[in-house]
């Protein structure tokens, strides 16, 4: 990894409490928080602007199963694969990035396929667990495999050091955790005594008397190929268990190295938020770094202004006088404008919506102020009138979370 080559090409130092100075002093990033706050896009906004100011490499690796992250990068078919966003594309949203902007999204099987091939202890255990007939369904499937190579990917791609920056987009919050845990929870595992009752039958044809019943039950529910099959496919991945546990410790002094920061992504929502709030304790009761909170979606400062909601409720109060005022400069445009009744009822409504969106403005300031955890930063952005679907849009994203 090389850091200071990428913030050597920035004509100034970031500043430290700004997201502009986080990632450039990190090489991951992992971005988590609950579904529905824009986590997703965040991340790539993220990315983005990392490419665009600092240089060098960046990859965003969505490891969410939702396919959102393509469509905003105007990139088809995203896989496993890193692909790179074409300058091209850069070009169309008016800007030259300093740097590369890559994007991968998690193939769970065919991460499977290579983590096997890479850790199996010789090429017949390999070829056994890869024709495994449960095997593909158990790769995709079963507890903890999406989470775990999740982080094995992670750290792989980590490993390689290509690239100066990765930001990682997780899954929604509670999910997350599992995502966190998963390393450890799968060589748990494989040390279970579920695990061993599996495939102590299979390891020798000596079963005691008190496991006999369990094994006739579970013959007749399941079928003896059945188990087989499993004991089979567990044993050969025993064969794996001390690569699983080295990684699962590598893996996890990787989430706690300095290098290493967590952006917790939310709006100011009571629910959002206090999931948010318990993501970010876990952070910290973890000892992992919680290097900021973006709150997204916020509504402009402008709508608590004491000035402007004097004016709206002068309006509100006076709609009939205005709207007298109003109705000849309409009529001179067209003349069925000109209806005063009208013209009162939408300057009313338009007063009360801006003296409703007012109370909400309060209610998040308020929130805002009470956040039970301080994290290095703390960014905003705005709601805005539009969906972001293209880099353009993860631009304007990206530069108010810069705080632009």
């Amino acid at each position: 990894m090389t850091p200071p080559s990428r913030r050597s090409e920035s004509s100034r130092t970031p500043d430290d409490s700004t997201i502009d100075g986080l990632l450039a002093a990190k090489e991951i990033a992992i971005a988590c928080g609950p579904g529905g706050v824009g986590k997703t896009t965040t991340a790539a906004a993220l990315a983005v602007m990392a490419a665009v100011r600092h240089g060098g490499k960046v990859l965003v690796l969505t490891v969410d199963p939702a396919r959102r992250l393509a469509n905003a990068l105007g990139l088809e078919g995203l896989g496993n694969a890193e692909r790179r966003v074409p300058p091209e594309a850069f070009r169309s949203a008016g800007v030259k990035p300093r740097g590369q902007l890559w994007a991968a999204m998690l193939d769970t099987k065919e991460s499977w396929d290579a983590l096997i091939r890479r850790h199996a202890p010789d090429a017949a255990t390999r070829d056994q667990i890869l024709a495994n007939p449960l095997y593909a369904n158990i790769a995709g499937r079963f507890v903890q495999s999406h989470d775990y190579i999740a982080m094995e990917r992670l750290y792989e791609i980590h490993a390689e050091g290509d690239y100066d920056l990765i930001v990682v987009d997780t899954p929604p919050t509670r999910n997350a955790l599992d995502f966190l845990d998963a390393p450890r929870r799968m060589a748990d595992f494989f040390s279970s005594r579920l695990l061993r009752w599996l495939i102590v039958p299979y390891r020798s044809r000596l079963v005691n008397v008190a496991s006999r019943p369990f094994y006739s039950i579970a013959d007749r529910i399941l079928g003896t190929q059945f188990l087989a099959d499993i004991a089979e496919f567990f044993i050969l991945f025993q064969s794996m268990y001390d690569g699983f546990v080295a990684r699962a410790g590598s893996v996890t002094r990787l989430l706690s190295d300095r290098r290493t920061t967590f952006v917790v992504v939310s709006t100011l929502e009571t629910v959002p938020l206090r999931e948010a709030e318990f993501f970010a304790a876990e952070l910290t009761r973890r000892k992992l770094h919680l290097g900021a909170i973006v709150l997204n979606k916020v509504l402009p400062d402008t709508l608590r202004s004491a000035e402007a909601t004097a004016v709206a409720e002068r309006l509100r109060d006076a709609s009939a006088e205005v709207a007298e005022a109003v109705v000849p400069a309409l009529s001179a445009v067209d003349a069925e404008l000109g209806r005063a009744d009208q013209v009162q009822r939408v300057l009313a409504e338009v007063a009360e919506s801006f003296l409703n969106f007012r109370v909400v403005a309060v209610r998040e300031a308020e929130a805002r102020s009470h956040l039970a955890t301080s994290p290095d930063v703390l960014a905003t952005a705005p709601f805005f009138d539009t969906d972001i679907f293209d880099l353009s849009g993860l631009l304007r994203l990206g530069g108010a979370v810069w705080g632009e």
